[in-house]
């Protein structure tokens, strides 16, 4: 394939999961009051999406390992698509829950495709840069995302909001069908054997490099699903912003993401993955330990807590293509099933952040602040010790 195809198919399959989740938020405490549920169902829609997208990869990696990604990709796809339009036409919050999570299920094969690609085609070097590059294309997904799901909301209703991702999903197929090539150059037939299947998952899972990274990756992305999981509530109900201004501050959110995705790869040409990776460290903390200090001095308003997430978002734009590159590094042998534990860990983690926000939604800013305040913290001390300690497998 083509340079410029291949970072298009890369940037719209890891475009699913923020188009995913990023276009229904800014309709979520509508669709909870339309439907008469609960803020932890409500949650429920969002959490049980990902913790099923985490859970599949691990079903998906070893299964692309074995027949390729092709395969995997068309099969994921075509029942993303089926899921987006059962979820719009869901008469119940019950089974909106049920079809988000079969969403979520199929989400995962495209973007544990995606990153297993990247370590077909790159070293983990070039891996790294080639993943800013699609993770810039996620970020202009990201911005749109919001500001369409708060309009479309807005103007029509949520179940618009989730129409539009059958359009987007049936995109992804078609580009999948048409133009992309098989990466895989060698197919692992013994890889769902399950002696071979335990030596991989022990061989990736003793490999503190992988550890490292995945750490890093996690805990970028836990506090990312905080300002996503409670971020609606706090700016729409607590804040008094309406849907489509909450839009606007997603904007800006991804924008600065973007932003970030080119400093990384500007950074990385310089410095390489540690020192890049050590210097969003710095970003990270200042932005959470801001937005922290604002809110315990009584500064509640938009702009006390988006200047700070829009520092923290700028490192996550720098965390995120450094940390999946660099976990799957070590493994072209078998990036299918390293991409999917490295996913898993991420999926995981936002799982316990949403059930924990679920239940601790106060009716203040305290649970979005102090939850992106403490993974900043995580998220410095990683990049500082475990990268800087075994970072060169997965960055040289």
């Amino acid at each position: 394939m083509p340079p410029g195809l291949t970072i298009l198919v890369l940037s719209l399959l890891l475009g699913l999961q923020p188009i995913t989740t990023d276009l229904y938020l800014p309709a979520l405490p509508a669709l909870t009051t339309g439907f008469g549920a609960t803020m932890t169902q409500a949650q429920l829609t969002l959490t049980a999406l990902l913790l099923a997208f985490g859970l599949s990869q691990l079903v998906w990696g070893p299964l692309s390992d074995r027949f390729g990604r092709r395969p995997i990709l068309l099969i994921g796809m075509s029942a993303y698509v089926l899921a987006s339009i059962a979820s719009t036409l869901a008469p119940t919050m019950s089974l909106l829950i049920i079809w988000r999570t079969v969403q979520g299920a199929a989400m995962g094969a495209g973007v544990m495709c995606a990153r297993a690609i990247v370590r077909d085609l790159y070293t983990p070097a070039q891996g790294a840069r080639a993943m800013s590059k699609a993770l810039s294309g996620l970020g202009v997904t990201a911005c749109l995302s919001a500001p369409l799901g708060g309009l479309l909301s807005d103007l029509f209703n949520w179940r618009i909001a989730l129409l539009a991702l059958t359009l987007f999903g049936a995109v992804c197929l078609a580009l999948i069908a048409l133009r992309f090539e098989e990466t895989v150059q060698q197919r692992n037939p013994r890889a769902l054997q399950p002696a071979t299947l335990w030596r991989t998952w022990l061989t990736i899972l003793r490999n503190p490099t992988f550890w490292a990274f995945s750490a890093l990756s996690g805990a970028s992305y836990g506090g990312l699903f905080t300002f996503l999981a409670s971020g609606s509530f706090v700016f729409i109900q607590v804040l008094g912003l309406s849907k489509t201004e909450y839009g606007m501050v997603m904007f800006f959110n991804s924008l600065a993401y973007i932003a970030g995705t080119f400093g990384c790869r500007w950074l990385l040409a310089r410095l390489g993955v540690r020192r890049t990776v050590a210097i969003a460290g710095v970003m990270t903390l200042c932005g959470g330990s801001l937005m922290g200090v604002l809110a315990m001095a009584g500064w509640h308003s938009p702009w006390a807590i988006m200047l700070p997430q829009i520092v923290f978002m700028i490192g996550h734009g720098i965390h995120q293509p450094c940390g999946q590159s660099g976990a799957v590094g070590p493994f072209p042998q078998a990036a299918g099933a390293a991409s999917a534990l490295n996913g898993f860990i991420m999926m995981l983690l936002a799982f316990v952040v949403g059930n924990w926000l679920g239940s601790h939604m106060d009716g203040s800013v305290f649970p979005l602040v102090y939850g992106i305040w403490f993974w900043s913290v995580l998220i410095a001390l990683t990049a500082w010790t475990l990268v800087q300690k075994y970072g060169d497998a997965g960055g040289q």
